[in-house]
C-alpha cells in the first residue's frame, strides 16, 4: 500500500473542465506530489467513473496515491487508494469491511482536540488541520490555532499537514510548528505554470524551521 508522510498534498477539483484539470494534473505530477486528493465537487453532468479512473492512472504512473474525499465507495468502484474524511466517520468498521483491503484515511481536524486523539486511537494514516489561513476554497473551516497544532504534535505522532490559505509567500509564519507538509488547491491548480508553484512549495517546506 502506498503511503503518506509528508510533503505536497494537492486537491483537486473534479468541476474543472476536464482537459483543463488533466493538462494541469500532468504539468504538476512532473514535481514532487505526495498525494492527490479528489474534492467531493462533482458536476452533476460528468462522468464521474472515467474521470477518476483517468486521474488513478496518471497519478499511479508517478507512484503517487489518489484519495477521495468522504465517497468511500469510490475506493472499490475505481482502484483509489483511500478516503480523506471531513467528519468522523459513525461507521468505520463497517467501511473497511465493505472495502475488504487495506487503503489510506485520513481525517480534518480543528481546534477540537478530541479530533486528534480519535484519529490516534483508529489508526488514521495522517491528520489535516483546516484552515490555517482565512482561504476562499475553506470556507466551511474554522481557523485553527497555532496552540492547537502544537498540543496535537503532543499527542500523536501521524504525519501532520496544514490547509487552508497556504501560500509560499505566507509559510514562513508556519515556522516553530511541528508538521509535515501542506494541502493545497488553489495555489497551484490556480496558477499559470502548477509546477513552477510546486516548487515554491517544495522549496519552502525544505527551508522550515522545525
Amino acid at each position: 500500500m502506498r503511503k503518506i508522510r509528508g510533503g505536497i498534498y494537492l486537491v483537486i477539483d473534479p468541476s474543472l473542465d476536464k482537459t483543463v484539470l488533466t493538462g494541469k494534473l500532468k504539468s504538476v505530477l512532473q514535481e514532487k506530489i505526495s498525494v492527490v486528493q479528489i474534492w467531493d465537487n462533482f458536476s452533476s453532468q460528468q462522468d464521474n467513473s472515467e474521470l477518476i479512473t483517468g486521474i488513478v492512472r496518471l497519478c499511479h504512473k508517478k507512484n503517487v496515491p489518489v484519495l477521495i474525499n468522504n465517497r468511500w465507495e469510490w475506493i472499490i468502484k475505481a482502484g483509489l487508494d483511500g478516503v480523506h474524511f471531513d467528519h468522523v466517520p459513525g461507521d468505520l468498521e463497517k467501511i473497511k469491511g465493505k472495502i475488504k483491503s487495506e487503503f489510506i484515511a485520513g481525517l480534518t481536524c480543528s481546534n477540537d482536540l478530541s479530533l486528534v486523539g480519535w484519529a490516534d486511537e483508529n489508526n488514521m494514516d495522517y491528520i489535516s488541520f483546516c484552515s490555517v489561513f482565512p482561504s476562499a476554497t475553506a470556507t466551511s473551516c474554522e481557523l485553527v490555532t497555532f496552540e492547537t497544532i502544537k498540543e496535537a504534535r503532543k499527542m500523536t505522532t501521524l504525519p501532520i499537514f496544514l490547509s487552508g490559505g497556504i501560500k509560499p509567500e505566507n509559510m514562513e509564519k508556519l515556522n516553530g510548528l511541528s508538521f509535515d507538509g501542506v494541502a493545497v488547491i488553489s495555489g497551484v491548480m490556480n496558477s499559470a505554470l502548477p509546477d513552477e508553484s510546486v516548487k515554491k512549495y517544495l522549496r519552502k517546506l525544505e527551508a522550515k524551521s522545525i
